[in-house]
């Protein structure tokens, strides 16, 4: 497929993460690596329909509260009807909460996290590129959101999260951590990975979402 363009969205109202610079970087060497144009923005003045058409997906990392006025969500909300990709990291699921279009495209509003701790990741999906290069179990120290609702009934779940294996989980035993779905013409992926700076050190991570990027571009 022909060169394609992402852009990283990092705008915060509420919480603002430190991993945010190297969560940018981490895409940025990711598009230099497999041949996808990498922007980053905090402005939402960038999420007018012009603007939005050159990108192929666009990646909400760690965004946080209510990043974008009622006029750009129209925009982003035409984009991806449209057949337009997004890609949610972590944060992303602590955004927006007022708007139903978002919560969809997102699939599940964060409720609530204990202590960063290790825990073991559950891969269901072994067939799609953000989990395909993973085994059944993977290990690893981040931290671990619970959602308000278990989105399952709504998305393609591709990993949950085994909370024997943590103390502080709070959604039993299916808990969805990273999802994708088509939604309203477009092609949306949700990991709830990428709290810590080193998350975007771990080769897995970085694959997951690198496969995570090529589903929303509809490459994969």
């Amino acid at each position: 497929m022909d060169p394609y363009r992402v852009l990283v969205f990092s705008k915060t109202q509420g919480y603002r993460h430190e991993s945010i610079a190297a969560g940018v970087e981490t895409v940025r060497s990711l598009g230099a690596a497999h041949r996808f144009a990498v922007d980053a923005t905090e402005d939402a003045g960038r999420f007018t329909a012009v603007e939005l058409a050159r990108y192929r997906v666009v990646v909400f990392l760690n965004t946080s509260g209510d990043v974008l006025p009622p006029p750009r969500q129209a925009d982003f909300e035409g984009y991806i009807r449209g057949g337009g990709g997004f890609v949610g990291v972590h944060a992303a699921s602590d955004t927006e909460y007022s708007w139903p279009f978002y919560g969809g495209l997102v699939g599940a509003w964060f409720a609530r996290h204990p202590a960063i701790q290790p825990a073991t990741v559950r891969v269901e999906d072994t067939n799609h590129p953000a989990t395909a290069h993973l085994g059944p179990v993977w290990q690893r120290t981040d931290e671990w959101y619970d959602f308000r609702l278990n989105p399952r009934s709504r998305v393609r779940v591709l990993a949950t999260l085994d909370e024997r294996t943590y103390a502080g989980g709070g959604m039993g035993a299916d808990h969805p951590w990273a999802w994708c779905h088509e939604y309203e013409g477009g092609r949306a992926f949700y990991t709830a990975g990428g709290h810590t700076v080193e998350s975007y050190a771990e080769e897995a991570f970085r694959a997951h979402l690198l496969g995570g990027i090529r589903y929303a571009a509809g490459t994969s």
